[in-house]
């Protein structure tokens, strides 16, 4: 069994190297091993299973060295997000935190769309369940319920290494929460973001309300889409700055997608970590605390064999790529 691995694995990873310089989307060097398409993606996932990553509502497989992928895969439903997702996603992410090897993440949606948002029909149970005739008890089961579901998307925002949503065709509801979750956002032209809550009858609960006018910065925008359920196109998206880039199509976003995976997977994790860290914190407290937690991250960090081997390779005008870090 081991060896029958073992002759493929070389194989992708002399492939992987040989692949290594394509530049067709203007990010250097890029890896395009997932880009292929003479396979199709489901196909190309096969390769790749991660270990230690079984799942109902989510595929996660690792296409490349320190890159993890992890699919919403419920293409028959849109990649509705139902029972299974919401408890799979925070088993999921607390599984890539403590997995060394993982330096980046790419989410993406499997099938025609990215998501349809929360699968009503699957959570009615959770949410409808007779009440109890003390109103304090069903809202405090509530809350607990709702907490729950908060961290699904939180998770993503705690894990320290970086994710990129990688976004194709419908966008709904709950896909922004989790999208706003993410660090980096890309999408194809085809898609369309919309917070779709209120044409349900709620008030958005488990981030987008919280994340989407700091990602954006216009909260007259955020008024807008939340208060109407309208769709904010591609286009638009990018304008507001919800995405960062938005390519023709979903193979060559996720092309995209993959190579800046691969870029930040050749820095320091050290570095990239802790300014994913950094970041975050900064951006919830004052510039004079945000300096003062920086000084105590930095007082260890500073220390690392990564400095040296980064200046040695700046010096020698070696690519990064070159550099072998030591996992964290």
């Amino acid at each position: 069994m081991e060896a029958a691995m073992v002759a493929p694995r070389r194989f992708r990873d002399l492939l992987t190297r040989r692949l290594t310089g394509l530049n067709r989307l203007g990010l250097s060097p890029s890896l395009r091993l997932m880009g292929s398409s003479a396979q199709d993606e489901a196909s190309r996932a096969a390769l790749n299973e991660a270990l230690d990553h079984s799942y109902e509502s989510l595929r996660v497989t690792a296409p490349q060295k320190h890159i993890l992928h992890v699919q919403l895969n419920r293409p028959e439903k849109r990649n509705a997000m139902n029972k299974a997702f919401w408890r799979e996603m925070v088993v999921c992410f607390n599984k890539i935190v403590d997995d060394d090897d993982c330096r980046a993440v790419v989410i993406s949606g499997a099938g025609k769309m990215f998501t349809a948002g929360i699968d009503l029909m699957d959570l009615a149970s959770e949410f409808f369940k007779p009440q109890r005739t003390d109103v304090a008890r069903t809202s405090w089961q509530l809350r607990s319920l709702i907490t729950r579901y908060q961290e699904t998307f939180s998770v993503i925002e705690k894990c320290p290494k970086p994710v990129i949503a990688a976004i194709h065709g419908g966008c709904i509801g709950g896909g922004v929460d989790l999208i706003t979750a993410c660090d980096i956002r890309y999408c194809a032209q085809d898609a369309f973001f919309q917070v779709k809550e209120v044409d349900t009858g709620l008030a958005a609960d488990v981030g987008t309300l919280q994340r989407l006018p700091r990602v954006i910065g216009n909260q007259s925008l955020v008024n807008e889409l939340a208060f109407t359920a309208r769709m904010m196109m591609a286009d638009e998206a990018l304008d507001s700055g919800l995405v960062s880039r938005v390519f023709s199509d979903k193979e060559v976003m996720l092309d995209a997608a993959f190579a800046l995976a691969s870029e930040i997977s050749s820095r320091s994790p050290v570095a990239v970590q802790g300014t994913k860290i950094n970041l975050i914190y900064s951006r919830d407290h004052s510039v004079t605390d945000g300096l003062n937690f920086m000084k105590s991250w930095n007082m260890s960090m500073l220390q690392t064999e990564d400095i040296i081997k980064s200046v040695q390779a700046a010096l020698q005008k070696k690519d990064l790529k070159t550099v072998t870090f030591t996992n964290l």
